[in-house]
């Protein structure tokens, strides 16, 4: 993988790997809702604010390549897989000198184009991504089914349970 400017460039298909995830552009967000979607168990019809306020804040960040990344998996010009990167500016402390952290989530493909490596290459275009922007670390919350991707790519399990509180 190449990167140009800190992303990665798109690459012919070949038939036996894999194509490289590119990175998205404003117009692909017609295509990375539904996917999104997936990820809270959403059908294509279903709607809702979330929708909106994601289209807004995708249009705002997409361009933004120091803020965030969006790499895609096209495949006959759709998008099959997709995965979201962000930094996380925090207090520099000894597990994050910097106080750069990536956070990686919405790792999703399509349910018909599972199993052929297209997430464990999202996750290591946005690492690459991470690494190039000067990020000490890459955080994320795995599913139970995609703890094998992040284990094979060097993620590790950590002690401190992840909490939220719903505003």
């Amino acid at each position: 993988m190449t990167l140009a400017g800190g992303m990665h460039d798109a690459q012919p298909m070949n038939p036996f790997i894999a194509p490289l995830p590119r990175d998205a552009q404003a117009g692909d967000i017609d295509q990375l809702l539904p996917l999104w979607g997936l990820l809270f168990d959403e059908g294509p019809e279903d709607g809702g604010s979330w929708r909106d306020h994601a289209r807004t804040w995708f249009d705002g960040v997409v361009a933004d390549r120091e803020w965030a990344c969006f790499p895609v998996v096209e495949l006959d010009g759709r998008i099959v897989a997709c995965a979201v990167g962000t930094l996380e500016l925090g207090v520099p402390n000894p597990q994050c000198p910097r106080g750069r952290t990536v956070r990686l989530a919405n790792v999703v493909t399509l349910p018909a184009h599972r199993g052929q490596g297209h997430g464990t290459a999202l996750v290591d275009f946005v690492v690459d991504w991470a690494r190039a922007i000067g990020a000490d670390r890459v955080d994320l919350s795995a599913t139970p089914d995609g703890q094998r991707i992040y284990t094979r790519s060097g993620f590790v399990m950590t002690s401190a349970p992840r909490m939220k509180f719903v505003l």
